[in-house]
């Protein structure tokens, strides 16, 4: 737990101040989000432990104190990043691989039983919504408000509603008259 806790906040403070040296971390441990992300991984850690009440605690503490909802079962690599907790949601099926970084407004839910997929370093922007059986590729920026229900290849820039591909790594990409995108 200790080690994903520190990589979480080296990760923060490189996105927060430009550095990960011990008092760009010491800022970023009173920042908005960083008690989110903190309680989640207490929480991660006592279902571990099997101290599952004390976990469910932790869990329902969450919503509480920081606004943020993340199911119980949600798995998150290192470097996983709450810029801002308010209105967060994140369905307890949700997978993520490492240096997942969340803005906002986030909603990152399950469809018919299916939960998204994300790759390692995604960044998703303010108020966007990422729904259903969707895989999202390493290396990838879905846009403020964007509504993901496709999958998005790795490299991509996604947004809009429905969110559609605008940037696959330095390439523009531009859809037919008429295309919804993706």
């Amino acid at each position: 737990m200790f080690d994903l806790i520190r990589e979480d906040l080296r990760v923060k403070a490189r996105w927060c101040c430009g550095g990960d040296a011990p008092r760009h971390i010491l800022r970023v441990l009173v920042w908005d989000g960083t008690f989110a992300t903190l309680i989640y991984r207490a929480s991660q850690f006592c279902y571990r432990q099997h101290l599952g009440l004390l976990g469910a605690i932790l869990n329902q503490l969450n919503p509480i104190l920081t606004h943020a909802v993340i199911g119980r079962r949600a798995q998150f690599g290192p470097g996983f990043v709450i810029l801002h907790s308010i209105g967060l949601v994140i369905n307890t099926g949700v997978q993520a691989g490492r240096n997942l970084t969340l803005e906002n407004g986030v909603t990152i839910g399950a469809e018919k039983g299916h939960a998204p997929v994300l790759g390692d370093n995604v960044y998703i922007g303010a108020g966007a919504r990422i729904i259903g059986n969707v895989r999202v590729g390493n290396d990838v920026r879905i846009g403020a408000n964007a509504v993901v229900i496709k999958d998005v290849p790795d490299n991509a820039t996604a947004v809009g509603i429905p969110a559609r591909v605008i940037r696959i790594g330095d390439q523009e990409i531009k859809p037919p008259v008429g295309s919804d995108g993706i």
